[in-house]
């Protein structure tokens, strides 16, 4: 069923948000400072490409730095990636087919605004922090 879905939302929005994130992450890696941003925004591309399947946890370990790190992304590349996902979900949800992948994208917006700190790990272990 994952993979279903999955291609499902491959097709609707998935290869768009990872073509976003894609170009968000290497503006991003321009300068030395934006080479942890924007492999940061590499990593949710992909969870962004196949999400079902997956879900983000927050790191135990991530401390002061991932919070300065969280404020700079959310002013230089996540607030419009949330409004991507934001517009996005709203598209999707006006026919009820499209309504749980609305949904998905509507859960990708915290992860899309706060990316460090978190990890992407498989639904079966959710709990297991590496």
């Amino acid at each position: 069923m994952r993979t279903i879905l999955n291609v499902i939302w491959l097709v609707l929005s998935g290869f768009w948000l990872f073509l976003a994130y894609l170009v968000a992450g290497l503006i991003l890696c321009i300068t030395i400072i934006g080479i942890p941003f924007g492999i940061a925004a590499f990593r949710i591309g992909v969870y962004a490409l196949w999400p079902f399947g997956y879900t983000t946890v927050e790191r135990r370990d991530a401390g002061a730095p991932s919070c300065v790190g969280n404020v700079l992304w959310l002013v230089l590349a996540g607030w419009w990636l949330a409004l991507g996902h934001i517009v996005t979900g709203l598209l999707l949800c006006i026919t009820i087919i499209g309504i749980p992948f609305g949904v998905a994208n509507f859960k990708l917006i915290p992860v899309s605004l706060f990316p460090l700190g978190r990890e992407i790990v498989p639904t079966d272990e959710p709990f297991a922090v590496r």
